[in-house]
């Protein structure tokens, strides 16, 4: 299929420049799982990757993590903090549900007339994160960026429910965006989104309300969220489906072709995920980037936190092309090709 490319889509005068990422120390692994929930370790690896997934506990933060995250890719960067006049945080499991952007603004040390908020989209939440972000420093309204993708989804899981208490982990990613002229050569070289609710019932954690009286004539909402809630094959043929379809159109929007792509990166949902959207792409799968194995899904957290370790083993190499796609709740879903550095 030969794909036109959408006008305003393409090259976006923004340049990822640093990474850093942090995870909690103490993790569970498929062993662990079997002592809480009937299942197997090889069943879990098998059906998703995943072999392990750090959890926050005690006094640990999600702020902390992205604070953490934050301030390793304004070192990798080499930038200064007070550089960053825009933070822009994707979480959909904030510490506190007016936002932890300022605050995470605040801790990295950026500037105090920066602008920080939060974004939520849920797995998607980084990739729609840093094209906004690319389109406030695109416009020349912001000249540096960071962008932070951290959750912390085992607070919202049944652990009696084997099917999605041993996929999610906890974890932050971060990177750092700069500006470019309009001379120089864009890093976002193209990007497109999607989103469609009549598909979210598959994925969601939705709001449990009751009535609370108050006083003798009144009454109010008052409620709490639930666990998460997963229809795991609805997902899965979702993701199967429309991955390969959205990454093919940011590959058109950017005038490049499957066979330009340096690195895959997707989402850290499952390997089998991966391995179908690598086949229908015709990708081989050394170039997929993944490290499921370790952290398990992190949700906006996760392709931030897999691009980090990449670029610090020296796997991805100033001027690789990446194709990067997120996808989940909403349901939504989007890619973005950069050149990385």
């Amino acid at each position: 299929v030969v794909r036109e490319a959408k006008k305003g889509r393409g090259q976006l005068r923004a340049r990822p420049i640093g990474v850093g990422h942090a995870a909690p120390e103490v993790s569970i692994s498929n062993a662990d799982m079997e002592k809480i929930v009937e299942t197997t370790g090889e069943w879990i690896q098998s059906r998703t990757g995943i072999e392990n997934r750090h959890v926050l506990r005690g006094k640990e933060t999600l702020r902390d993590l992205a604070i953490k995250a934050g301030k390793a890719a304004i070192k990798d960067a080499g930038i200064k903090a007070e550089d960053i006049d825009l933070v822009i945080v994707a979480t959909s499991s904030p510490d506190d549900m007016f936002g932890d952007a300022p605050s995470v603004a605040s801790g990295v040390g950026a500037s105090r007339s920066a602008v920080a908020f939060d974004l939520t989209a849920a797995c998607s939440g980084f990739l729609f994160a840093t094209v906004t972000a690319s389109q406030f420093l695109h416009n020349g309204g912001h000249k540096t960026a960071l962008v932070v993708g951290a959750d912390a989804l085992t607070r919202w899981v049944d652990w009696t429910d084997r099917n999605t208490c041993v996929l999610f982990g906890d974890g932050a990613g971060a990177m750092v965006l700069t500006s470019t002229e309009a001379t120089e050569e864009g890093g976002i070289l193209g990007y497109e989104m999607h989103s469609d609710g009549t598909g979210y019932c598959n994925l969601q954690l939705p709001y449990e309300q009751t009535d609370r009286a108050v006083g003798p004539e009144h009454s109010v909402i008052e409620g709490k969220y639930t666990a998460i809630g997963m229809n795991g094959k609805e997902v899965y043929k979702f993701a199967t489906r429309e991955v390969p379809e959205v990454i093919e159109e940011a590959l058109a929007n950017a005038g490049l072709k499957t066979e330009d792509v340096d690195h895959l990166l997707l989402h850290q949902a499952n390997i089998r995920i991966m391995e179908i959207v690598a086949q229908r792409l015709g990708i081989p799968m050394e170039k997929v980037i993944h490290n499921l194995e370790e952290y398990g899904n992190t949700s906006a957290a996760s392709i931030p936190l897999a691009l980090a370790e990449a670029v610090q083993s020296g796997k991805i190499k100033k001027g690789d092309v990446i194709a990067c796609a997120g996808f989940g709740a909403g349901l939504s879903w989007g890619a973005t090709v950069m050149r990385w550095g």
